[in-house]
């Protein structure tokens, strides 16, 4: 795949999954309901679950089964079949700027608005040192003997006379060559790259300084009789390549620095690359068991698990039971219990007893594989803030070389003897302490450090903005099943309606939700075989989102659903409206059953809120938010959950373009509104909110739409979340701050304006010392954010 500079060239055609007319050719958001596009097979596979049924509870009506998706992706996507580490190398040939996150191209060279050197998008776990890194190491280290040796003839070869002073200007021109040509080369490539595409930036001010100064240098010591008498000191035309030198070993020393400070920033996508175990255990056909590479493992094989070892891919328990930690994913410290029919999570540990396990996501699929991709993608984006100090530093850039015109015509036209050398001197002091290197750092390193930080801790921010604007929330939305509750459903109870009986409601019911993967159609096709009745197999099976589902099971036509389904099919629910309040006043979800235009009875099923919910919603609260629940259960069962949870709002029986208006509704009141969700029904209301937050146990689709993921499926990491974005957005204000009082503080230091009244003048070898720690405390200041 070749790209440009400035955006990969993609043939893949991008359609939005809940309007399949939306079309384009580049990644982007539906401009009908915001959700994010997806490439036009996985729109196909998510439009799969149009078909299942939806209308039982709010998101729950068409919720999508992760292993279903998670087969389809993996059987039609050939980098799933390869393991994680192809899944991963398929990025990382793609290389990326730090601070220019929108500049992609599938080869390494430099960045054409900042000139720094791209990196690759996915950091490699078998890769060598940064390459940059070491050649910079290499030309410092291999020149610095040469600046040490001018520096000690500008400062000490007048006094002790070693050489006459001409031959001395030569000498330090020799000396000179090696540092300012071969290890400052990078630099003026740079400078002159900012120039061809008119993009100033901080090698636009070294390599003028620099420049400046040694061609000048080179001029006096070749033909010095060119230059006026004011010129002469000590013997000889002033020469400055003590300064042009020292300046380029500063520099290379801060890059050194700043890669190597770079580099840690990357360590939480190389920490979780590095979870994945190498190899799995896998069981064949005659029963024989063999260690085969990960990258062969494919969905549907089953595989032994050892205590102490990792779980090579998602999947599920087929037999036995051991505890497994998954802190290195979700950041619970506690192991879990798996028993069979319990899902697994790659690169976690199982800690004591064997599991056989039989394989859902393989490659890509896998949930590691998709944390990787979205810290990745995370850490390369941009803040909002960010595009005030990239508006600046453009403009800065050009007035700081105005300034240093300025300052060498002052000093050139009204300052003391010799006048043209302090002028040239001060311009350069001016050109090398401007240079907005901290500037351009302030903002991606705070950002590169908080998305590390929170995969850490199982929260993961899609973008630099969703980092940005949590702090801002002040109402959050949330559905209930799979969000507030567990997600996993237990059937209740059946009431039949007259001349019915409980077996044939439960068994037509049943056989209509068979081509569900929904949690509250599992829970009635799971009762119904507990029972051992004989299910039909559904035709003619059609979902209304949000409300319900309908079918043909053998000569009867039935619907399954809430009571806005029983109204479009013409049915009266009168009859058994007080047990279903009864049933709906304690918690259950309540779907009504109807063949032929008869009702048949009633099905509740109940889902347990989570344990962690009330502490979570407590804590919100406590944050000052208005928390507000919108599901697709009837009014009854809403209030009831809402009340016991302390819920300020609630919303029942809401579809999802409800759950669109009612975002949009906060949205026109001046409220800053988060939406926490877990199915495709939710991705509208999630894509239109400030900060859609998904739970990682969810679907891929409402991971797609947010822009915030939460690993373990907790509304705690909500506050988590909100405490790293306070931290964060803080500390990117400190680290502008900072940039921006030391530019204001040095450029006049620079250019001498203090000179008449203190008589300071400001080197230019101090000017690139106080460059480089300049960038150096920034990113020390965004690594704080680590400790967290």
């Amino acid at each position: 795949m070749k790209h440009d500079a400035d955006m990969p060239v993609d043939a893949t055609v991008y359609v939005c999954p809940m309007h399949p007319h939306i079309r384009q050719t580049k990644p982007g958001r539906c401009p009908e309901c915001g959700m994010n596009l997806v490439p036009e097979g996985q729109a196909k596979q998510v439009g799969h679950v149009h078909h299942s049924p939806a209308g039982h509870t709010s998101t729950d009506l068409s919720h999508h089964s992760a292993h279903q998706h998670g087969q389809q992706r993996a059987s039609q996507d050939p980098a799933a079949q390869t393991g994680l580490e192809d899944a991963a190398g398929a990025s990382s040939t793609l290389y990326t700027c730090p601070m220019h996150p929108e500049i992609r191209r599938d080869h390494p060279g430099n960045c054409p608005k900042c000139g720094m050197t791209l990196e690759p998008v996915m950091p490699d776990l078998e890769a060598d040192e940064n390459p940059e890194l070491v050649d910079f190491q290499r030309r410092f280290w291999w020149t610095l003997p040469l600046t040490v040796l001018v520096t000690l003839l500008a400062m000490l070869g007048h006094r002790l006379q070693w050489f006459e002073m001409g031959t001395q200007s030569w000498i330090e021109l020799v000396l000179s060559l090696p540092v300012v040509l071969w290890a400052g080369w990078p630099f003026f490539e740079r400078g002159g790259q900012s120039i061809v595409n008119r993009s100033p930036n901080m090698w636009t001010l070294i390599g003028l300084g620099t420049g400046a100064a040694f061609v000048y240098s080179v001029v006096a010591t070749v033909a010095p009789q060119l230059f006026p008498a004011s010129f002469q000191a000590m013997g000889r035309v002033a020469v400055y390549f003590e300064a042009a030198v020292v300046i380029i070993s500063l520099t290379l020393l801060g890059q050194v620095l700043e890669l190597k400070a770079r580099s840690q920033t990357s360590a939480a996508i190389k920490s979780l690359l590095g979870l994945a175990p190498k190899t799995a255990r896998r069981i064949d056909e005659q029963g024989q068991e063999n260690d085969v590479p990960l990258s062969h493992v494919h969905v549907g094989d089953l595989l032994r698990v050892r205590p102490g070892e990792k779980v090579p891919v998602d999947g599920v328990v087929v037999e036995g039971r051991s505890a497994v930690d998954e802190a290195m994913l979700t950041g619970e410290p506690i192991p879990v219990v798996k028993n069979p029919g319990d899902k697994l999570i790659g690169a976690t540990m199982n800690t004591s007893g064997a599991l056989v396990m039989r394989s859902e996501r393989v490659g890509s699929a896998t949930m590691l594989a998709q944390i990787v991709q979205m810290v990745a993608q995370a850490q390369r984006s941009r803040a909002p803030m960010q595009r005030m100090a990239d508006q600046v530093a453009g403009y800065f850039v050009l007035a700081v070389v105005g300034i240093a015109i300025l300052t060498l015509l002052a000093w050139g036209l009204f300052g003391p003897e010799p006048r043209w050398v302090y002028g040239l001197v001060n311009a350069v002091a001016v050109l090398i302490i401007a240079c907005p290197c901290a500037l351009g750092l302030a903002t991606p390193m705070s950002i590169m450090v908080a998305t590390g930080r929170g995969a850490t801790g199982g929260v993961l921010f899609r973008d630099a903005a969703a980092i940005e604007n949590l702090r801002k929330v002040d109402t959050l939305i949330v559905d209930k099943t799979g969000t507030l509750t567990e997600g996993r459903p237990v059937f209740e109870r059946i009431v039949p309606a007259a001349g019915q009986t409980e077996d044939e409601v439960l068994r037509l019911a049943a056989s209509l939700d068979q081509g569900s993967e929904h949690p509250l159609a599992d829970a009635i096709v799971r009762a119904a075989r507990e029972r051992g009745l004989e299910l039909l197999k559904p035709q003619d099976f059609e979902s209304g989102s949000g409300i319900g589902v309908r079918g043909r099971v053998g000569d009867r036509q039935l619907a399954l659903g809430n009571t806005v389904l029983m109204a479009q099919a013409g049915v009266s629910v009168d009859a058994l409206n007080q047990q279903a309040e009864a049933l709906r006043a304690q918690g259950a979800s309540v779907m009504y059953l109807a063949a032929d235009g008869q009702l048949l009875g009633l099905l509740a099923v109940s889902d347990p809120v989570k344990a962690s919910t009330p502490e979570a919603l407590a804590s919100l609260h406590a944050a000052g938010l208005r928390i507000v629940m919108a599901t697709g259960d009837g009014m009854t069962t809403a209030r009831a959950v809402g009340k016991r949870l302390g819920i300020d709002e609630v919303h029942g029986e809401v579809k999802p373009a409800d759950k669109l208006a009612l975002v949009s509704k906060l949205q026109a009141e001046g409220r800053v509104v988060a939406m926490a969700g877990d199915g495709i029904n939710d991705a509208p209301a999630l894509a239109k909110a400030d900060v859609g937050i998904a739970m990682g146990t969810g679907t891929d689709v409402a991971m797609n739409s947010a822009q915030l993921t939460l690993v373990k499926g907790d509304l705690r990491g909500i506050s988590i979340a909100r405490g790293l974005s306070e931290d964060t957005v803080a500390n990117m204000k400190q680290n502008l701050l900072f940039a921006f009082l030391y530019n204001a503080l040095g450029i006049p230091i620079a250019a001498g304006l203090l000179y008449p009244f203190t008589g300071w003048l400001l080197s230019p070898m101090i000017a690139a010392l106080a460059m480089s720690l300049s960038s150096a405390s920034v990113i020390a200041n965004a690594l704080r954010l680590r400790k967290r």
